[in-house]
């Protein structure tokens, strides 16, 4: 299984009948771009993988038709049946804005065909991205559909990412008014941008971070100090660690861990 980064559950269960990978945008689409993202299975019977995600916004391309994903604030579930695939553009925190003009907090939670962002021409490129020999062509023809039409770079959205990337990478920051301290910026202005630009609060930012790292620890098979880890995360004690994971995954953490 290829690494997708944190977040898809039980990834040894799906290791058996879902093939992962990834692939690095070309420099001019990096700025907007954080990888690419092909998915195959091939399963017996209908099977839900569950993905705790992360602050992107996805472009997919998908039968029957391309969406895209806002940011979902909940458990991602899909349901695989027989045989199929997907390719995944995963756009950088924030990113995403400059190709709307609307808020990104506006996408939270939905999926948009992507035809109106992109035009028309999305659908029949779905079509040949899904009809490629592999997954290096299938990147290669959504990277050429995607080069003339990137917008004129936005230094917002780059000063976003950089927020986003900052507050993920710092377990010291439990909440937000320390975030906004870090970045120099007032809480309401925080706020504002990563409603206007990412579309979640950093607050949900901040505890899906530590939510990422409580199932990476517990994907391991290593036995986990639950109270301990909860202090490292900034958890006033045990049982709240436990009463966020079990609500964002639904299970408890423990229980995650043996199954």
């Amino acid at each position: 299984m290829g690494d997708l980064g944190r977040g898809m559950l039980y990834p040894d269960e799906q290791a058996a009948f879902v093939d992962l990978d990834r692939h690095d945008p070309g420099p001019e689409v990096a700025r907007f771009v954080e990888f690419y993202w092909h998915v195959r299975w091939n399963v017996a019977e209908p099977y839900e993988t569950k993905v705790l995600t992360h602050p992107n916004v996805h472009l997919v391309f998908e039968e029957p038709e391309p969406q895209v994903y806002g940011v979902n604030r909940g458990l991602f579930v899909r349901r695989l049946e027989g045989r199929g695939q997907v390719l995944g553009v995963k756009f950088r925190p924030g990113c995403f804005r400059p190709f709307t003009g609307v808020r990104v907090a506006d996408l939270a939670d939905r999926r948009v065909p992507a035809a109106r962002f992109f035009g028309p021409a999305v659908v029949e490129t779905c079509r040949a991205v899904l009809r490629a020999g592999g997954p290096a062509e299938m990147v290669a023809r959504a990277e050429e559909f995607l080069l003339p039409r990137l917008p004129a770079p936005d230094p917002v959205a780059e000063q976003v990412a950089g927020m986003v990337e900052r507050i993920t990478a710092s377990p010291a920051l439990f909440r937000v008014d320390q975030a906004a301290a870090a970045l120099h910026v007032s809480v309401r202005t925080l706020q504002r941008l990563f409603a206007e630009y990412v579309g979640a609060g950093p607050k949900w930012v901040m505890r899906r971070a530590r939510l990422h790292e409580a199932a990476a620890r517990a994907d391991r098979g290593d036995d986990v100090d639950w109270a301990a880890l909860a202090d490292d995360l900034g958890y006033c004690d045990q049982s709240h660690l436990i009463r966020d994971f079990t609500a964002a995954v639904g299970v408890p953490p423990a229980r995650y861990a043996r199954s």
